[in-house]
């Protein structure tokens, strides 16, 4: 039913409830034909024509305009309020409770915008809790829906970034570049930029260097062009992945400093310390002998997050890369305590983390000379890598554990993850 339909028929209840004709209705402002086109959908009343109903009708205008009375619509947004609170506040299993409380709640079903409100905020909430399998779903139902266009892009953006990390690039890419690089291409916003650079992330993971360090600089003067933070932010952060991809460790230090000193201002929790990993992480790996400094970052980021909205893969992710300084560090006995905790927060579908999370648990093992638990370790990396698409970060994973498998006696089968890790990087 269109919106016209509802509102007439929601005027045609109360009339017979209120034992009126639709004559009596309309005299003597109005045309008593006027009122039947009304409440058949066939004429859409003008404001004033709606408030002079309400009043003759002896009902509030929120009821025939919504469906709802004025007390159920500030009770949904009250409601609406806490689960938003909820999630900003990290409390995500308290957020998804009370947004799958409101989608239950019958009243939302005329109140069209607000309904897709909470529908994606229980997508946001269920991918924080680590269900990405159920996340993707709502988002792709969401997005069968005639949207606004900027819930359109959000939507798109938040289904991009859940397939990502659920490992499934193709229907990632597919959804970024439906909007990005279709019939009606969107002018260049934060959004667009956002969900650009969530895309950038997906050419980046299945190993399409050349096309991510292309996007990349579009992005990026996109986001000059713009000036504003929060596209900055998500240009320069996902153009630093890159850059360090394709050798240039200096470049993409400077560009995530850049995300990070921009991020900064805004003091948005969740986002600046996940920013803090990032850089972390990177610093790590271009320059290994700040090892002590980066482990200080890490801790840090680890206490930011745990008070912000972050998901347990946001969480379990800071654990691994504090592990992994340990590990740089020669502090085994720490390294294996957080990578423990760090893959015990990681979501199944989350497979590659998963594979990683086992693959720094096998190093400390090994470095501690306990070999029997470190070929259990790697044994579990294989079985979480077996199943992934190749790409670029996968076929990574695949010779690092054909490392471990060579460093406590396992030839052959680190030749076949020689081989795997071949095969995926496209040789």
């Amino acid at each position: 039913m269109t919106t016209s339909d509802l509102v007439g028929l929601r005027i045609k209840t109360v009339r017979r409830q209120r034992g009126l004709s639709q004559a009596q209705l309309a005299h003597p402002e109005l045309s008593d034909s006027y009122v039947s086109l009304i409440e058949s959908g066939k004429r859409t009343p003008t404001p004033a024509v709606l408030e002079l109903l309400a009043q003759k009708l002896d009902c509030s205008l929120s009821y025939l305009v919504n469906g709802v009375t004025a007390e159920q619509m500030e009770d949904i947004e009250l409601a609406l309020g806490y689960a938003r609170l909820a999630f900003e506040n990290g409390e995500v299993v308290e957020a998804r409770s009370r947004y799958a409380e409101l989608i239950a709640d019958n009243n939302l079903t005329g109140l069209t915008a607000l309904r897709q409100d909470v529908q994606f905020g229980l997508a946001l909430a269920t991918e924080a809790c680590g269900d990405l399998d159920e996340a993707a779903r709502m988002l792709e139902a969401l997005r069968t829906e005639e949207l606004a266009a900027d819930r359109r892009l959000e939507a798109a953006s938040a289904l991009v970034r859940v397939y990502r990390t659920s490992g499934r690039l193709t229907e990632a890419v597919e959804a970024g570049e439906a909007i990005l690089f279709g019939a009606e291409r969107p002018a260049w916003s934060d959004l667009v930029v956002e969900l650009g650079a969530n895309l950038l992330g997906v050419y980046y993971v299945r190993g399409d260097l050349l096309r991510a360090r292309q996007y990349a600089a579009e992005l990026l003067n996109a986001a000059d062009t713009l000036g504003t933070p929060r596209s900055m932010v998500a240009a320069s952060w996902n153009a630093a992945v890159v850059a360090e991809a394709v050798g240039h460790g200096e470049e993409a230090l400077n560009l995530a400093e850049r995300a990070l000193a921009v991020q900064s201002e805004s003091g948005y929790g969740r986002n600046l310390a996940r920013m803090r990993l990032t850089l972390a992480a990177l610093t790590l790996r271009v320059r290994p002998h700040a090892a002590d400094e980066v482990r200080a970052a890490v801790a840090r980021t680890v206490r930011e997050l745990n008070e912000t909205s972050a998901s347990t893969l946001d969480r379990g992710n800071c654990l691994l890369e504090l592990a992994r300084a340990e590990l740089v560090g020669g502090h085994l006995d720490t390294a294996l305590a957080h990578a423990a905790e760090g893959r015990d927060l990681i979501p199944g579908t989350a497979r590659l983390v998963e594979a990683e999370a086992h693959l720094l648990l096998s190093r400390a093992y090994t470095g501690l000379g306990r070999s029997e638990e470190a070929s259990a370790e790697i044994s579990s990396v294989r079985a979480w890598l077996s199943p992934l698409p190749d790409a670029e970060e996968v076929a990574s994973t695949w010779y690092a554990a054909a490392e471990g498998l060579e460093q406590i006696g396992e030839t052959e089968a680190a030749v076949g993850a020689y081989q795997r890790a071949l095969t995926s990087s496209g040789l």
